[in-house]
């Protein structure tokens, strides 16, 4: 393999861990609050990557500046995720990740008002057809749902919650002053867990932790790990082996991977209708694998 071929490989693999955190999470979210879940699972992933910061060099004095930075972002990666898993106790796992590919969309806005960053035409092409594919999933290939804006509660609730993932992203590269990503990552972690912990406090103490059905376990368990630690470190592999667009087209095969977690899970799959629009984001996602260029102005792939 080359370099380029290992990095499309990790962001394979990247897509379909963050793709279980759809199916496992919609099983999983009737029976926890969002943000007790998000506590523990921030709490774990903190501590995995706190083995991983502290066995790699440490926290160095300069990370330690203006910890505000880490608290900002924190805020933003927080409501995301509570959102997300909110919007999974009524969405469904594949209209829900169809929402989440509208995130590149949006984040190219962000991207432009906080970063001046300016995307090519072809990936103006990709985006809009990869927004088109989404739409097509979340309003379940029903123009009359369409028209009259029937979009379910679930989907706008995380819809919100993308928005927030948007703002982070371009956040990032505004707010790092030359930290180590791992270390700047560590810092957003930390303050996630405490954000949460204050403010999930009530549900943190209301939640019979003993009867939770394993399923909960299982997800708090694979986003902690796999959806967090592992993911982030793919991402960092990847980010060095690959240019960002590469990076971010493959946000358009989560409905892809969620489609066979759901096979695998046994649980009922989409109409065959619905499968248009993910085929639309799998060609949005081949039209942002061949632009070679770059985008203009200061660029971050976060997840």
């Amino acid at each position: 393999m080359t370099q380029a071929h290992r990095g499309h490989f990790a962001m394979l693999a990247f897509s379909a861990l963050v793709a279980g955190s759809f199916s496992l999470g919609s099983m999983a979210a009737p029976h926890i609050a969002p943000e007790a879940l998000n506590a523990v699972r921030f709490v774990v992933a903190s501590v995995i990557l706190a083995v991983l910061v502290f066995s790699t060099g440490g926290v160095g004095r300069d990370a330690l500046r203006a910890p505000w930075r880490y608290l900002v972002l924190a805020v933003f990666l927080v409501a995301y995720f509570v959102l997300m898993f909110e919007g999974l106790k009524t969405g469904a796992p594949v209209s829900m990740a169809a929402v989440f590919t509208l995130t590149p969309m949006i984040a190219a806005g962000f991207g432009w008002v906080l970063l001046r960053q300016v995307m090519t035409g072809r990936m103006a092409v990709a985006l809009t057809i990869g927004g088109i594919g989404a739409l097509w999933v979340i309003f379940r290939a029903d123009l009359n749902a369409l028209l009259a804006f029937g979009i379910g509660r679930g989907e706008m609730v995380y819809f919100v919650g993308c928005v927030a993932h948007a703002v982070y992203a371009p956040l990032v590269p505004k707010l790092n002053r030359g930290e180590r990503p791992a270390v700047f990552t560590f810092g957003v972690l930390v303050a996630g867990a405490v954000l949460l912990m204050i403010f999930g406090y009530p549900s943190l103490m209301a939640t019979d932790w003993a009867a939770l059905p394993p399923v909960v376990w299982v997800t708090i368990l694979y986003t902690s790990v796999f959806a967090s630690a592992l993911t982030f470190l793919l991402l960092q592999y990847a980010s060095l082996r690959l240019p960002s667009a590469k990076v971010m087209a493959y946000t358009y095969l989560t409905p892809s991977w969620v489609i066979l977690w759901e096979m695998a899970l046994g649980r009922p799959l989409p109409p065959v209708l619905i499968l248009v629009g993910v085929a639309l984001t799998v060609i949005a996602l081949g039209l942002l694998l061949k632009d070679d260029s770059q985008v203009r102005g200061r660029v971050t792939s976060e997840r």
